[in-house]
Order: C-alpha cells, then structure tokens, then sequence
C-alpha cells in the first residue's frame, strides 16, 4: 500500500479512516521526531489537515484580534514539509489549515477573519455535527476537482461542511482556484503539472462513513501508489 504521511493534528481519527478506507497506509508524522526532508524522500502521498490559525506573520501582517495560533512548532514543520514537497512528483492533498498553510508557505496570503473582513459572508463555521452541510461551492468546470467529483456535483455545485474563519487571499504562484463559496471566499484550488496537487477548505475526511467525497482521497491514495511504483 501507498505510505501516506499526514501532519499532525489534534483530530486525527477521521483523517486515518478516509486513507485506509481508500487504499493507503497512513503515518501520522511528529514535528519533534519526523525530519521533513526525510519524510517527503520515503512518503508515496503528503496530507496536510486541519487546525488553527497560520502565523500572519508568516505573509507580513499583523494578527487580527481573532488570531487562534496552532501548536507551538506546527507552522514551521508543515512550511518546511511542503517547501520540502514543491518541486517534488509527490503528491499533496491539503484540508482546511492545510490549505492556508500551503498556500503561505508557498507565497500567498490568507483573509485573517472571514466574519469582519468579508462583506456578506457566508455561515463558514458550523462545528457540530462535523457532517454538517454549511454552504455550497461553485467548482470550476474542467478542474481536476470538477472530474473527480463528477457524480457528486449539481450543474456546478457541490454541497461542502465547513469550520473555519480564515481563507486564501492572494494565491499562490503557481496554483489556481477551482472553487469558491457563494461569498466569494475561496474553497478550493490546485497545481497542474503535478499527480495530484489539490487543496480544499472544507473537511472531505469527516463523510469516510457515507463516502460523498470518497473519490478525493481514492484518487489522491491513487496518485500516492503511481508515485510508489516509479520511485
């Protein structure tokens, strides 16, 4: 099976089940222990999860007074794995903070606090149930999201949970958005060129039980075992 090294995160369960039910072996990766050029030579697939906020100083602002700060290290960990990741055939999947963080790491910026800084923003925290369908995205048409979830989309819209109060700004190079929320908040975007480079803001992970966005992770765990293959 695929190794799939995942970045740690205080709710891993959900994240474990969706890649063992698609295929691959999950690692949950330790900032103190994993060296990040170690892990992206041996890894088959990186995911990146969910958690709090990404440093803004880390794309030259000051926090917000919402800022909610990740663990102590976690920012500098995931930006060296995926800096590490960049120019590699490696395939990367990222979810929610992921998504932020990949997108600092490799030179976008981030909107600190949805609710103030988006004028009619859209309801982008609903906690519980974690299944919980918030909003719709608008896919773009031709995107790799768009085909992989061809049977799951409504004309262009795919009915996503959500938990969080930050988002992309400004992306970065190289990557482009293939989806946004009704409010304009960015949901989703990706890096053509690569097996599988796609990142999105709501948590696919927490429906590996009835499987709306099983074809994700099965087509990441994919990428992962081509990558296998051919090292």
């Amino acid at each position: 099976m695929p190794r799939i090294v995942i970045a740690p995160c205080r709710a891993m369960a959900d994240y474990l089940e969706a890649v063992k039910r698609s295929g691959g072996e999950p690692f949950e990766l330790d900032y103190h222990r994993d060296d990040p050029a170690s892990v992206v030579e041996s890894a088959d697939g990186l995911l990146l999860t969910g958690g709090g906020d990404v440093n803004p100083e880390l794309y030259g602002e000051a926090p917000h007074p919402t800022f909610h700060a990740s663990e102590e290290g976690r920012d500098e960990y995931e930006i060296a794995l995926i800096r590490a990741a960049a120019d590699r055939p490696l395939p990367i999947f990222a979810i929610c903070r992921g998504m932020q963080v990949l997108n600092v790491a490799l030179g976008g910026t981030l909107i600190q606090d949805i609710p103030s800084m988006v004028n009619g923003a859209a309801h982008h925290s609903v906690p519980e149930p974690r299944y919980h369908i918030a909003h719709e995205v608008w896919v773009s048409k031709g995107s790799l999201l768009a085909t992989l979830m061809a049977e799951k989309i409504d004309g262009d819209t795919c009915q996503v949970n959500s938990r969080h109060h930050q988002a992309v700004k400004d992306v970065a190079p190289g990557w482009e958005i293939t989806g946004t929320a009704p409010d304009g908040v960015i949901e989703a975007i990706e890096q053509s060129g690569k097996p599988f480079r796609i990142a999105v803001q709501w948590h696919p992970e927490n429906f590996w039980r009835t499987g709306e966005f099983r074809p994700l992770f099965e087509a990441f765990v994919e990428a992962a075992r081509h990558r296998k293959a051919v090292r």
